[in-house]
C-alpha cells in the first residue's frame, strides 16, 4: 500500500513534458559560434570588395583601391556589359581552364587513388622504400623540378599543349599520402569477401572500396580543382599560343606597357571565383568528413 502512494506521488510530482526541456547552449558554445561567424564575415570582406569593384570604373579602383566607400550614383553595369558583349577571348581562356582542371581532377583522383590504394592494401618488396620516396617528393619545392622538366618537355615535343600540363602531376604526392591514410582505415575484410565472391580485382575498387571512399575524393576534388584553377607559372612555361590560354595566364596579359584593361580584368577576376565556389558548394558536405578522416585514419 505504502509503494503504491509513494509511486502515485513521484508520478503526481514529476515534472511535465513540457518543463524537461535540454539544456541550452553553454556560453563557450555561443562565444565559439560568434568567434566563427566573425572569422567568416572577415573572410568574406575581400569578395564583396571585389564585387563593388565590378560597378566601378577600373582606373578609379585602381587609384584608389577596393573599398566599400563608393558613390552610388558612379556605378553602373557598364563592366557587365564589356564582359558579355566585347571580352575578347576571354570564355576561351575561361573554357580552356574549365577543360583542363576537369581532366586533371579526374585524371589526379584516378591515378592517385590507384597508387594509393596498392600501398594501403598489398604487400610487395621495397614497399616501404616507394612509399618513402613518395613522402620525399612531398618535401621538393615544384621551382626545383620546373627546370628539368622543362627541357624534358622542350626535348619531347610536348611543348605548348594541354598534354604536358596534366600528365606530369596526375600522381601527386599529397594525394597519393591522404588517399593512403584513407585506405588505412578500410577493414580488408571487404577486400576479402570481394575476392571470395570472384570480383576482380578493379571491380573490388570500383565496386566495394570506391563508394566508401566518397568523402576522400571530395576533399581532393575540392584541393585538387583549387590548383589547377589557379595555376598560373607551369602553364606560363609551356604555353605559347595566344588561343591555349588558361585564365590566370590570360587575365595576366590585360596588363601590358602600352595600356591596361582594368575593367575587364576587375570583372574577369570575379567570375573566375565561381567555378571554385561551385565546386566547393558541391562537395562541402563532404569535404570535412574527408579531411577529418584521411587524417586520423591508419
Amino acid at each position: 500500500m505504502m509503494a503504491a502512494l509513494d509511486e502515485e506521488a513521484r508520478v503526481t510530482t514529476a515534472p511535465p513534458a513540457a518543463d524537461r526541456r535540454r539544456p541550452g547552449p553553454s556560453t563557450a558554445a555561443w562565444v565559439q559560434a560568434a568567434f566563427l561567424v566573425v572569422m567568416a564575415l572577415i573572410s568574406l570582406v575581400p569578395l564583396l570588395a571585389i564585387f563593388v569593384g565590378t560597378f566601378q570604373d577600373g582606373n578609379e579602383v585602381i587609384r584608389r583601391g577596393m573599398t566599400f566607400d563608393v558613390d552610388l550614383g558612379t556605378l553602373s553595369l557598364d563592366n557587365y556589359v564589356l564582359l558579355f558583349t566585347d571580352s575578347g577571348p576571354y570564355f576561351r581562356w575561361f573554357a580552356n581552364t574549365l577543360l583542363l582542371t576537369i581532366a586533371q581532377v579526374a585524371g589526379t583522383l584516378l591515378v592517385s587513388s590507384f597508387v594509393a590504394y596498392g600501398f594501403a592494401m598489398y604487400e610487395f618488396r621495397t614497399k616501404t622504400l616507394w612509399f618513402i620516396m613518395v613522402l620525399l617528393v612531398m618535401t621538393v619545392p615544384f621551382e626545383m623540378l620546373m627546370l628539368p622538366l622543362y627541357v624534358q618537355v622542350n626535348d619531347m615535343g610536348l611543348a605548348d599543349t594541354y598534354t604536358v600540363i596534366v600528365l606530369p602531376f596526375l600522381a601527386s604526392a599529397v594525394t597519393i599520402f591522404f588517399f593512403r591514410q584513407y585506405f588505412l582505415g578500410i577493414p580488408k575484410e571487404i577486400i576479402e569477401a570481394g575476392r571470395v565472391d570472384g570480383v576482380s580485382e578493379f571491380g573490388i575498387f570500383f565496386r566495394l572500396v570506391l563508394p566508401i571512399t566518397r568523402p576522400a575524393m571530395a576533399a581532393m576534388a575540392i584541393l585538387n580543382g583549387m590548383l589547377c584553377w589557379n595555376n598560373f607559372l607551369w602553364p606560363l612555361l609551356v604555353l605559347r599560343s595566344p588561343e591555349k590560354f588558361t585564365l590566370p595566364i590570360g587575365l595576366n596579359t590585360l596588363l601590358t606597357p602600352y595600356g591596361n584593361n582594368y575593367e575587364l580584368l576587375i570583372i574577369g577576376a570575379f567570375f573566375s571565383l565561381i567555378p571554385i565556389l561551385i565546386l566547393f558548394l558541391a562537395f562541402q558536405r563532404f569535404f570535412i568528413e574527408g579531411i577529418t578522416a584521411g587524417a586520423v585514419k591508419g
